[in-house]
């Protein structure tokens, strides 16, 4: 039996995420969300749900107890506050695979005309994902870090991969693609270990988003 912890559950990724593994006989998942209005009120029978953020140490700790995976989905100015909180809590809890979904951009990757409309956009608002990459990088933590193109709606699962110190592809991806990734590595946890990925649609090059 696997057991997930998945913090920031309410979202979209992270739904596609639940649904995916929802009454996986050998997973059991534990959802913590902030706001529990944000959930559909029909989660599976193999999931529990917990009130509260991942800067509240004694509720982390309590949520991290007997966990095998922790898949972080989070945003925010605070970002590497939260990155560092959980990466304390899995420490201390003896919690080893780390899944979290960053952005693009945060490592400067992204080439060309979508590089630099990417970097006017929302430069600014890195900074947080940028110093959360660096504290898990400095981790002992079996990590990975996603960081996917423009995120969109479209009920798809198509995506390649890029790594660290690669040129990012593409600019867009859908949040079905990132949550099929994401599933693939909680059914496989030895998968991508120690890895920053970039995660894009095929062909999707351009100047900017298609529906920016």
């Amino acid at each position: 039996m696997t057991n997930v912890l998945i913090v920031g559950a309410s979202g979209q990724i992270a739904q596609w995420v639940v649904s995916a593994l929802a009454d996986h006989p050998h997973t059991t998942l534990t959802l913590l969300v902030r706001d529990p209005k944000k959930l559909k009120s029909n989660e599976p029978g193999n999931a529990k749900i917990m009130i509260g953020n991942a800067l509240d140490k004694k509720l982390l700790r309590q949520a991290m107890a007997g966990q095998d995976i922790v898949y972080a989905n989070l945003t925010g100015e605070d970002l590497d506050k939260q990155a560092k909180a959980i990466i304390a809590a899995m420490q201390a809890a003896s919690v080893k695979r780390l899944i979290f979904v960053l952005s693009l951009g945060i490592y400067d990757e992204v080439p060309g005309k979508f590089g630099a409309w990417n970097r006017a956009t929302i430069g600014e608002d890195l900074r947080p994902f940028q110093r959360a990459a660096d504290t898990i990088e400095a981790s002992d933590l079996h990590y990975t870090i996603i960081r996917p193109a423009w995120l969109m709606d479209e009920n798809e699962v198509d995506y390649e991969l890029t790594r660290k110190g690669e040129p990012f592809k593409g600019t867009v991806v859908s949040r079905k693609s990132v949550a099929d990734l994401i599933t693939k590595m909680i059914l496989s946890p030895d998968l991508h270990v120690v890895a920053s990925l970039g995660v894009n649609k095929p062909s999707s090059d351009g100047d900017k988003p298609y529906f920016v």
